[in-house]
């Protein structure tokens, strides 16, 4: 089993909301943060084996990225999120199949009737107000 690759660069992109993955290989990945938060690593995420279906995070974005050691990324949402570290290991299988687990997470959330967009919260109405 050969060892997967640590990346020479890692750079976020604010502007496409995409963290970027560059190895010495050539290859690259752009990674959106929407993915990342609903494919979190984490045991809120992934309910320690029965993963837990995220919704409303189209418009999540990465806030901070702190190195865990030589192994390892830990990303903090603006929603709160922050408890999955990404290992490389686990950031090479999201790149090298990205597509289908990202079909997969939208097919799962058809088939649960919920949607990529935030939930809106109504706001309250003062009904003491004339």
């Amino acid at each position: 089993m050969s060892e997967v690759p640590q990346p020479d660069k890692v750079n976020y992109s604010k502007s496409r909301h995409c963290l970027e993955l560059t190895y010495a290989s050539g290859e690259a990945f752009e990674l959106p943060a929407e993915m990342l938060r609903v494919l979190s690593p984490s045991a809120e995420v992934q309910g320690h084996g029965n993963p837990i279906l995220q919704t409303g995070k189209k418009d999540v974005r990465i806030w901070k990225i702190e190195p865990v050691g030589r192994y390892a990324l830990k990303l903090s949402f603006d929603d709160g999120h922050d408890s999955g570290l990404f290992s490389w290991d686990y950031l090479w299988h999201l790149g090298q199949n990205k597509e289908k687990l990202w079909q997969d997470y939208l097919d799962k959330l058809a088939a649960a009737g919920e949607s990529r967009q935030p939930k809106l919260i109504p706001l309250a109405v003062d009904a003491g107000k004339k």
